[in-house]
């Protein structure tokens, strides 16, 4: 029996092709499972914040925010919006731009460590990415946070105690140092058994095609 397949994925919750990414990863492993050389695979989700200079209660829309923050010409920002969206839908997710609210998502990325020590880092992690895209809620304030934890059945004033005393933050930073020693730049970005990295939202088949080397390379190797 072959071991596991370890894939650390860094994201952000603001980050519209990590979601895509998401789905296209998990269609993959669904794909993988049911071939001859499946073997388990354990996902890990690491932080990374595209835009850490970005206030909590940003004013204005997604457009404003590319187009002012980013400098980003509008109409190219509504063109990258609509086709993000079109990609999104093309996965089974329903983005919202409209109702989108822009935050600093650091608070999101204490919560998922902590939600990852209660084991729950991946309730929590689909959770605020529909939130966050698909519901209009606004994943930058602990309040909302607390709530979303509640309904994947974390303990709310516990969750509010973690949060207000930023006691994962160290947790996220170290998670953006190590993006950093491997050169990742943007996200979303995976890394199978810490040695073969794939970055964006590749095609589902391509990381099913990952995942069936790597079984086969490892199935291969001596013990």
């Amino acid at each position: 029996m072959t071991d596991a397949i370890k894939v650390d994925i860094w994201s952000d919750i603001a980050c519209p092709w990590c979601y895509i990414g998401k789905r296209r990863f998990e269609d993959a492993v669904k794909s993988f499972g049911a071939s001859q050389n499946s073997v388990p695979v354990e996902i890990e989700y690491h932080s990374f914040e595209l835009a850490p200079d970005t206030p909590v209660d940003f004013r204005g829309s997604e457009i404003d925010f590319l187009s002012g923050h980013k400098g980003v010409p509008r109409s190219q920002a509504e063109q990258m919006l609509r086709q993000v969206t079109g990609v999104a839908a093309s996965v089974g997710l329903n983005y919202n731009f409209d109702v989108l609210q822009h935050t600093k998502t650091l608070k999101a990325h204490e919560l998922l460590h902590f939600a990852k020590s209660r084991g729950k880092q991946h309730e929590v992690k689909e959770r605020l990415l529909k939130a966050y895209f698909e519901e209009g809620r606004h994943v930058g304030r602990v309040e909302e946070l607390v709530a979303l934890a509640s309904e994947v059945g974390l303990d709310p004033e516990e969750v509010f105690a973690v949060l207000t005393s930023s006691r994962f933050a160290v947790d996220v930073q170290n998670d953006i140092a190590q993006a950093q020693a491997y050169g990742i730049s943007g996200v979303p970005f995976f890394v199978f058994n810490e040695a073969y990295g794939v970055s964006g939202a590749q095609e589902s088949a391509v990381f099913a095609n990952v995942l069936e080397q790597i079984a086969l390379k490892t199935a291969g190797e001596p013990d």
